[in-house]
């Protein structure tokens, strides 16, 4: 018995690595109360650093938390449109920004969670060409992107809008003459705006059924306990007044 207790396991660097990003995604998973106040922590942690060059797929893991307390954490008091401007955008950025509209059902998604999204598409194809070819989106890509676009809330919502600018931009790819699959991007993005812009007209005629169905049956974030100054916590639960204590003793 003495020898089994002096064993020892030999763990690797692989192995502990393995366990951190197990905790780690039970912790993004949000699915306690107390994981909610750590991935906060995390994110404010991250927000206090600054995202960077060589940290951003940290940021992007963080951001398809589906947790609007930890997004805001994450976000501070930027805007979302400029969260990620300090960046270049890339082909693992954008794909991975279109990979989380795909997720989300329609009116879903949190709206600093979008706006951080379309602040990257709109810095990607501010250049139509250039934006294609950092990462050349498919048809599939911009549904996922017009399928949130909300009807009821019209052109005039900043979200509604900067979706429409965004598939303004795309559809300038149309007559680049540079392959087929461009011109189909093209037409399609077009035919979205066109489609969101007609009132005779709605998005189903032109994004499948399926991708515009709501989802009514969502789980309730969770929320974090309620904050209170340490002062007040180490004090513990206030007692009850007792009756009549607050009347003056008889003489």
């Amino acid at each position: 018995m003495i020898e089994l207790f002096e064993k020892k396991q030999s763990w690797t660097q692989e192995d502990i690595a393995s366990i951190e990003y197990g905790l780690l995604k039970g912790l993004m998973g949000c699915r306690t109360e107390e994981a909610v106040e750590a991935a906060m922590t995390y994110a404010n942690y991250l927000n206090s650093i600054g995202i960077t060059n060589n940290n951003y797929p940290v940021f992007l893991k963080v951001l398809g938390v589906r947790n609007h307390h930890v997004i805001d954490s994450l976000l501070g008091t930027r805007d979302p449109f400029l969260f990620m401007s300090s960046i270049q955008p890339n082909f693992f950025i954008v794909a991975t920004c279109f990979s989380f509209l795909a997720k989300y059902h329609p009116d879903e998604i949190y709206s600093k969670t979008l706006g951080i999204i379309l602040g990257v598409f709109q810095a990607t194809f501010n250049n139509p060409l250039d934006g294609y070819k950092i990462y050349p989106p498919t048809i599939a890509d911009i549904n996922s992107l017009g399928k949130h676009l909300i009807e009821a809330k019209g052109q005039d919502d900043l979200l509604n809008r900067s979706i429409l600018d965004i598939l303004d931009k795309i559809s300038e790819l149309e007559g680049q003459g540079v392959d087929e699959d461009m011109e189909d991007l093209a037409v399609h993005a077009h035919n979205i705006r066109n489609n969101f812009y007609d009132s005779t007209k709605h998005l189903v005629q032109v994004i499948p059924d399926v991708l515009l169905k709501t989802e009514p049956n969502l789980d309730k974030v969770v929320e974090p306990r309620k904050r209170v100054p340490l002062s007040q916590a180490e004090k513990g639960p206030a007692k009850p007044k007792e009756e009549g204590a607050s009347k003056a003793k008889k003489k």
